[in-house]
């Protein structure tokens, strides 16, 4: 799962008191069918080895987990169900790399031009279908560049960006909610591209550089960027025309509002005001140059099928979903061990879903849908693989009526609560409730609204394409008085998220895991077996996506 900021151990512990935890039922019966602590741990444990080296996008050990979880397909009996009669759905990707010494920033004022660095003044990354770029245009501010109609925004009225390049502040405003503003955020190419514009520029605040400084952003710069590729061997590049982009330290920004009506610390003042900025021409012109390398390679989501026992629900389908990548191996040399295992990242969650399908696989009924499991890869570059399933499914996209994601659980404690992301946007809450209330596990509200978590993992892209969804996570209360489920929750992400020590040596309770399974076996079951199919609640932002 990809998380911005690392919480702290406290205040996590802080957050368990507003959680809102809703009353589980009484104590239910538990069913025969269960799930097996000790296949959770041979799955999770050879998942994670050091022979998988991390198991990173395109390498020999993501290629070896991938054939590990088509052995186990297999061997229950799943239908396969990626291309060509095959459990695999190959997807080809382009890995980008900046060319060292080509990134300029000039910016051209009438009177003179100011040449800016780079690293130290702005930041740019590689083109994904270009070997190089130039641009040169008239400079727009248009505020943080978003476009609702449902939260009244339209930083592009009364501007014409067309053949311009935009500059907009970084973030959102704090009045939107943390998932919708998420959602709108992520969504700004594609506001300044549907404007014609050929480049962006976002503008690093003052307020940003408290949260992250600009420093921290530049050690980043040079990693390469990945996209898929479609059918035909092109980048997943919607938007073209954006012929350009940089990320620009506002120490460095002053020469942009040099002939602008409004100044750049009146700008920020209106932030900090908690006012929205309006859209004006700054009158100069900026040219923005790079020259990128690439790199193609590939990887294989899986995918599998239980088929449904309803002659007529058969054709519609429950999908489970596991990404099977990690980041690979450490380049920080001061460590001994250079082996990102992945082990709650997210072997625990492919772990999980191999034993819910041997579940129903054995279960006494089969269900009346059919269930999908889809093992991804390239989650950890941005969704990748969970976005070219979604744009190019095995089973026509409108019969999947939902997504059951399974990613990173934190089986470190003895949870007496589970958090459902998605939950309050459709139906599913109510069957996630159910399920848990089975074990007599309660149900509580996101304690960290503010992660926006419910855009950030496998499930979104299928959100984005009308699909609803919903993930679990272990809450941050324990069963056990000794033990503190949110400050556990707390050190693994300051100790152990994205590091070699996120390893099988970890103290795992498998057990936990056990419950873990069972509730998102009982969510697949009711989902499946239920007459009608879940669906969005009509006063959610993501029910009418565009």
């Amino acid at each position: 799962m990809r998380i911005q900021t690392l919480v702290g151990a406290l205040a996590l512990s802080t957050l368990m008191v507003a959680c809102g935890e809703q009353t589980a039922p009484a104590q239910a019966a538990q069913p025969a069918l269960t799930a097996d602590a000790n296949t959770l741990q041979s799955h999770l444990e050879f998942l994670a080895s050091d022979a998988l080296e991390g198991r990173d996008t395109g390498s020999r050990g993501h290629e070896i987990a991938a054939q590990y979880i088509v052995a186990k397909f297999k061997a229950l009996g799943l239908e396969p169900a990626g291309d060509d009669g095959t459990y695999y759905q190959r997807v080809g990707f382009r890995r980008s790399t900046l060319k060292e010494g080509s990134a300029a920033f000039a910016i051209h004022t009438g009177e003179s031009t100011v040449e800016l660095a780079y690293g130290d003044a702005f930041l740019t990354g590689p083109s994904a279908y270009a070997a190089t770029n130039e641009v040169t245009a008239p400079v727009v501010f248009v505020g943080y560049g978003l476009v609702s109609d449902e939260f009244g925004l339209n930083d592009y009225a009364n501007v014409d960006v067309d053949g311009k390049i935009v500059v907009m502040v970084s973030g959102r405003p704090e009045s939107l909610p943390s998932e919708e503003g998420a959602h709108l955020n992520s969504s700004k190419t594609r506001f300044a591209a549907e404007r014609g514009a050929v480049g962006i520029i976002t503008l690093h605040t003052p307020a940003r550089e408290e949260v992250r400084p600009f420093k921290v952003s530049a050690m980043y710069q040079r990693a390469p960027s990945v996209t898929w590729l479609n059918p035909e061997g092109e980048p997943n590049v919607a938007y073209k025309n954006i012929q350009g982009a940089a990320y620009l330290d506002y120490r460095a920004a002053e020469p942009l509002f040099s002939n602008a009506a409004i100044r750049m610390d009146d700008v920020f003042a209106q932030l900090e005001k908690g006012d929205q900025p309006k859209p004006f021409e700054l009158n100069v012109s900026v040219t923005l140059k790079r020259a990128s390398e690439h790199e193609e390679i590939s990887s294989p989501n899986v995918a599998a099928i239980l088929p449904g026992s309803d002659p007529e629900l058969k054709n519609e389908y429950v999908l489970y979903t596991a990404h099977s990548d990690h980041i690979g191996m450490t380049q920080d040399l001061s460590q001994d061990d250079h082996i990102n295992n992945g082990a709650m990242d997210n072997a625990s969650g492919v772990s999980v879903m191999l034993e819910t399908a041997r579940m129903f696989t054995e279960a006494a009924e089969r269900p009346k849908r059919s269930i999908l499991f889809l093992s991804i890869t390239a989650e950890e570059r941005g969704l990748l693989g969970a976005d070219y399933f979604a744009h190019y499914p095995t089973v026509p996209l409108q019969s999947i009526v939902a997504n059951v994601n399974l990613d990173m659980p934190v089986l470190l404690y003895d949870f007496a609560d589970v958090i459902a992301f998605g939950s309050t946007h459709s139906t599913l809450g109510e069957t996630v409730a159910a399920a848990a209330g089975k074990f007599d596990i309660a149900l509580s509200d996101d304690p960290m609204p503010e992660q926006a978590i419910f855009t950030r993992s496998d499930h979104y892209p299928f959100v984005k394409k009308g699909v609803p969804a919903v993930f679990l996570m272990t809450g941050f209360t324990a069963k056990n008085e000794d033990e503190d489920g949110g400050k556990i929750w707390g050190e693994f992400f300051a100790e152990h998220y994205h590091r070699p020590s996120d390893a099988p040596t970890l103290p795992i309770n498998y057990e936990a895991g056990v419950v873990f399974t069972n509730i998102n076996f009982e969510i697949g079951q009711a989902i499946a077996n239920d007459a009608e199919r879940p669906r969005w609640l009509p006063d959610s932002f993501f029910a009418n996506l565009d």
